[in-house]
């Protein structure tokens, strides 16, 4: 009987995840500075990633075009125009490194942001839970609203490296830049950059969320900030 009683209880403090997403969108409207620091960053952090992808793209297109014209262009800027030289896979080496440190800082930046947000929202974490959230629902709250961030930010920053690329690339190959880029390759490279920023935006959520789940009502409620 107690047990039965329990998971009415449970059933009926479990709010939907429709007013889950309703509240972290109003989070991140309050909290519209601070959230936009947050968004800069993996935007910056996006736009270098497919800066570099399409940049390479759109080279390698280039190379395999074999045009004399175009292929002295690229010595006149110290490109290599064979992919397999030793000089080639130093610089695809140092590009995936740069990658890869842009990611972390944005990764370690909205994880801060995030932690920030619980610092901040004690009071309100502990009033939820007073009122009878579940831990599921504080966890969906701090998840969604990391999401909303990130999939902001990565589309702006994709967007961005993208335009900002074919736009360098222009100025120095002129028209062939569309001749011969590949596209498909560019969009492939679109779409895994949306998602290689959204899962680290998910990521970055995920120990400020257990954080602020774990929170014991009582002691929330007693915290001054």
């Amino acid at each position: 009987m107690a047990e039965q009683q329990d998971t009415r209880i449970g059933t009926q403090v479990n709010l939907p995840l429709s007013k889950a997403v309703e509240i972290s969108f109003n989070s991140v409207k309050i909290r519209f500075g601070r959230s936009l620091i947050t968004v800069s960053g993996i935007v910056l952090a996006i736009a270098f990633l497919m800066s570099i992808w399409v940049n390479t793209d759109i080279i390698n297109g280039i190379k395999l075009a074999g045009d004399p014209k175009l292929d002295l262009i690229l010595q006149q800027k110290g490109i290599d125009t064979d992919p397999d030289s030793a000089a080639s896979m130093q610089e695809a080496s140092k590009n995936t490194w740069l990658v890869v440190l842009s990611l972390l800082v944005c990764l370690v930046g909205i994880t801060n942001a995030m932690l920030m947000s619980v610092t901040e929202r004690f009071r309100e974490i502990g009033t939820m839970k007073c009122m009878g959230a579940l831990d599921g629902f504080i966890i969906k709250l701090f998840l969604l609203e990391s999401s909303f961030m990130g999939t902001a930010g990565t589309i702006i920053g994709t967007l961005i490296g993208l335009a900002l690329t074919l736009l360098l690339t222009m100025a120095s190959f002129g028209m062939a830049t569309f001749t011969h880029t590949p596209w498909p390759s560019v969009l492939e490279s679109s779409i895994l950059a949306i998602v290689i920023g959204s899962v680290l935006s998910l990521l970055g959520g995920i120990i400020p969320a257990y954080r602020a789940a774990k929170m014991e009502p009582v002691d929330a409620m007693r915290l001054e900030v």
